[in-house]
């Protein structure tokens, strides 16, 4: 691994940790919160590809189960894996790779491929996780959890808009482009 890929991955890593520090919204009958997060996860597969941006997703991941408090909340510590938003943390890597792969399959993206991809392979692959893992650790049945994660939806809807736009905008330039793993293993 490059130098500049390094500092890619590190880069988003500490952005993920970053938006993890703007309080989350708590409701009153579910555990998990609403972050700003995702966000981070749509722009990392989005930008950096599916290796770098599930590999940022990784190192972050890596970082809380240390112990570090950057989840919303000052949540860290191997423990927030095995609690109601586990899953949905596993869904982030899984989330990043699939949306960096569809970009770099695409040869020209257009803002409405950005968007599908941003809500399907993005926000209902941490959804898949999240919600079956939601139900578990909550001890509910899954249609209930299928009906208690609706209140995240409005949220990422504007969360994968706001990614499409900015990942639309950036493709321009070459270091954001979709094929930015490709530069970055010329450069």
């Amino acid at each position: 691994m490059k130098i500049r890929e390094i500092t890619y991955v590190a880069l988003f890593a500490a952005f993920m940790g970053i938006l993890g520090l703007i309080p989350p919204i708590t409701l009153s009958f579910t555990p998990v919160p609403i972050t700003l997060q995702t966000l981070g996860v749509l722009l990392a597969g989005g930008i950096l590809g599916p290796r770098l941006g599930s590999l940022s997703i990784v190192v972050f991941l890596l970082v809380v189960a240390a112990g570090m408090p950057l989840l919303p909340g000052g949540r860290g510590g191997i423990g927030v894996f095995f609690g109601p938003s586990g899953g949905y943390l596993i869904g982030y890597v899984i989330a990043a790779f699939f949306i960096g792969l569809i970009f770099s399959k695409l040869h020209m993206l257009k803002f409405r491929h950005i968007l599908a991809a941003n809500l399907t392979a993005g926000v209902f692959s941490v959804y898949l996780t999240g919600v079956p893992v939601q139900a578990f650790v909550m001890d509910l049945p899954l249609l209930d959890a299928i009906k208690l994660s609706l209140v995240y939806v409005p949220g990422d809807l504007a969360k994968a808009a706001i990614a499409s736009i900015l990942v639309y905008r950036l493709q321009k330039y070459p270091i954001f482009s979709h094929s930015a793993p490709a530069q970055l293993k010329e450069g």
